[in-house]
């Protein structure tokens, strides 16, 4: 059994991510400022610490008290739109704060460190699907600060003989009646449109239909929330191996906004209103994971990606909350 914080454990990966550690019988604590996450989503039994990564006082009496052996970290800023138009929160959150979380870290003789990154440090792919070693040119200062942090961490790999394991979220998705995700304001497609046919938006706005894609809407690629926790349990293996490691974690398959449109009607059974507008300053037409070094070194597979699947669950989630009925909301 490990010892385990979480950063960010309140949220929406990090909390299912909690849950699996939980079920694996691992001791779990979790650090939160609840800015963006929910109490209720950390599961019952995993103590939570109301704080700031960047509290570096209130952060190192945590680390004084709990004998981690890992550090898993999820706590960022995360919304595109907002990174074009408010940067600096996202190098103060994702680089700064980060900067104080490894500081405490390395006074308290932690190694381990397992990095909630995103496909965003790749910019606009040039190949597709994407290898873990395709230049990094990112197009919005979110993938910025994640990439900047990236850079920190294998420097500390390098100089201090940590073990840093890094994944590249490509777009977290799915849920299920008892837990899903909430955004304020909400960004991400699948719970938009669902909220529309739930009748808890008028309609869905589709950004960008002039895009070098077949239907000139984006393509993304969509993996499962616990798909991407499994990746995380399997990085326990890595644990005590001194050095830096990126993986990528998404399915290699893509679906356009327009045909994540259709999947949803079917789902849903409903009519879903679509208003198309100007491309959002920061978006790529195109990212889709390479999945295979992952799938190599883990015998990762992600078994709960496919479309329908995250899409069903998601709908389950989205029909509790249009009802009023909140157990267990989480936030990326």
């Amino acid at each position: 059994m490990s010892r385990i914080l979480v950063t960010g454990g309140a949220g929406y990966v990090g909390s299912a991510c909690c849950r699996q550690l939980q079920a694996r019988g691992h001791h779990v604590e979790v650090v939160d400022d609840l800015s963006t996450g929910h109490a209720e989503a950390v599961p019952r039994g995993i103590a939570l610490h109301k704080i700031s990564i960047g509290e570096e006082a209130a952060l190192s009496a945590v680390f004084a008290a709990g004998n981690f052996d890992s550090v898993f970290h999820f706590a960022a800023k995360a919304l595109i739109p907002e990174s074009v138009t408010n940067p600096a929160a996202f190098f103060r959150t994702n680089v700064a704060w980060g900067l104080s979380l490894v500081e405490v870290m390395r006074k308290h003789r932690v190694q381990n460190f397992v990095f909630s990154s995103t496909a965003a440090v790749y910019g606009t792919p040039k190949t597709v699907p994407i290898p873990e070693d395709h230049p990094k040119d990112p197009v919005n200062s979110y993938g910025q600060s994640k990439l900047m942090f990236e850079d920190l961490l294998r420097w500390y790999a390098s100089a201090y003989g940590w073990n840093v394991v890094v994944f590249r979220y490509f777009n977290a998705s799915g849920g299920d009646a008892e837990w899903g995700e909430r955004h304020e304001p909400e960004t991400h497609i699948i719970p938009l449109l669902l909220q529309v046919a739930s009748g808890r938006r008028p309609f869905f706005q589709l950004y960008g239909t002039d895009y070098a894609t077949p239907d000139g809407s984006c393509l993304r690629d969509y993996v499962h929330v616990l798909d991407i926790a499994e990746a995380h349990l399997l990085a326990l293996k890595r644990m005590g191996q001194p050095g830096f490691v990126a993986y990528n974690i998404g399915t290699g398959k893509s679906y356009s906004v327009k045909e994540i449109c259709k999947a949803a009607e079917k789902t849903t059974g409903l009519r879903i209103a679509v208003h198309e507008a100007p491309r959002r300053p920061g978006d790529p037409a195109v990212l889709c994971a390479s999945p295979i070094r992952l799938m190599q070194e883990f015998a990762w597979h992600p078994a709960h990606s496919e479309l329908h699947n995250i899409l069903e669950g998601a709908w389950k989630w989205e029909q509790r909350q249009s009802q009023g009925i909140t157990a267990k909301v989480v936030n990326l």
